[in-house]
């Protein structure tokens, strides 16, 4: 019988063995666990939204802004999204929220997570296809309905179960009738199917691009979890929000690591000697303390002020993520101005 061998060549991992580990089947894994334990045990939501929020998704928010802040250089190249766009961006949500209703903040925040998460996980998947040098040679247009029919069935399937709140907020979804979602999630499973295939036969002539297929396994699994196995809206959503959040707070540290490499350059002196593999922990430390303080200070000053502070809280927390969303679809398309190598570098985010 012949034996199936990979090369090592053949892995190309975007780091290497450790860090990508963690990064494509660790998060997954502690993501979907996740889920089940507030499905298996709903007393167990709220905190696990708690470590979730506290360790990984105001950080990873706050992750954005060391891209933009930590020197004169990037503040003068992105000053518009610091100091213009938060205005603009908490009229909007004051203004939808006053004329339509808090559910159109609610509803927003529901498509636009899914948007976001989806292109964030495409960008990592092309990420890992440059670094392959050419060993994933799928058709790239092929490649994206492949990659978009799983998450897509997802939040039709979503949307078909009409739900009426979302973490605790009034919300409409989409008109979509069932037999929509379920004939395209009978088009995403059958071009699963078919990718599973084609890897097996990659797999069978020693060609399979080992990181780039797991990566794509935790994507597909991670959509498919907590959007079509996990019934609560909450408790799906979670997946999808740990996964998310830890995977750009790994993939923000790798890029201006790989960017700086082992050198402290003069012109960004702060974000350069952070990202030093031996100040990771101080790194993290950093950015974990701006967050707390942060947010505890938007927490603070709601409660102290608003007359129904949970749901200011949340419209707070939802312009923080909406200013996130924008700001990382600028950042990350112009990367190369900064000088990144092309193996650190996300297509969108």
């Amino acid at each position: 019988m012949t034996s199936i061998v990979v090369k090592s060549r053949e892995i190309a991992w975007l780091r290497g063995p450790s860090f990508d580990l963690w990064f494509i089947a660790g998060i997954a894994v502690v993501a979907i666990a996740s889920g089940i334990a507030v499905t298996l045990e709903p007393a167990l939501f709220p905190v696990i939204l708690f470590l979730d929020l506290w360790l990984l998704g105001y950080h990873h928010v706050i992750s954005t802004f060391t891209r933009i802040l930590l020197d004169r250089e990037s503040f003068a190249q992105y000053w518009f999204l610091v100091t213009v766009l938060p205005i603009i961006v908490i009229a909007g949500v004051v203004a939808m929220a006053q004329t339509l209703g808090f559910w159109s903040v609610a509803t927003l925040y529901l498509y636009w997570q899914w948007f976001h998460y989806s292109r964030q996980s495409y960008g990592i998947a092309q990420a890992y296809r440059r670094k392959s040098n050419g060993l994933v040679t799928d058709d790239p247009v092929v490649f994206q309905i492949v990659f978009y029919l799983i998450p897509l069935w997802g939040i039709l399937h979503r949307s078909a179960d009409d739900p009426t709140r979302f973490l605790m907020l009034p919300v409409k979804a989409l008109p979509v009738a069932p037999v929509v979602a379920d004939a395209v999630g009978a088009l995403a499973i059958a071009a699963l199917v078919w990718w599973v295939a084609r890897v097996a036969r990659l797999a069978w002539n020693r060609k399979l691009p080992v990181a780039h297929t797991l990566f794509m396994v935790s994507h597909f699994a991670i959509f498919i979890t907590g959007y079509v196995l996990i019934d609560h809206i909450d408790r799906g959503w979670l997946v999808l929000n740990v996964w998310h959040n830890a995977q750009y707070i790994m993939f923000v540290w790798h890029y201006n690591n790989a960017r700086f490499k082992d050198r402290i350059d003069p012109q960004h002196r702060l974000l350069s000697t952070l990202s030093q593999r031996r100040n990771v922990v101080l790194y993290l430390a950093l950015c974990l303390v701006a967050t707390s303080l942060f947010y505890a200070l938007i927490r603070e000053t709601v409660v102290a002020v608003a007359t129904n502070a949970y749901v200011t809280v949340v419209l707070a927390y939802q312009v923080l993520n909406f200013h996130h969303y924008v700001v990382d679809a600028v950042i990350w398309r112009s990367r190369r101005k900064g000088g990144a190598p092309p193996a650190a570098e996300p297509r969108a985010a």
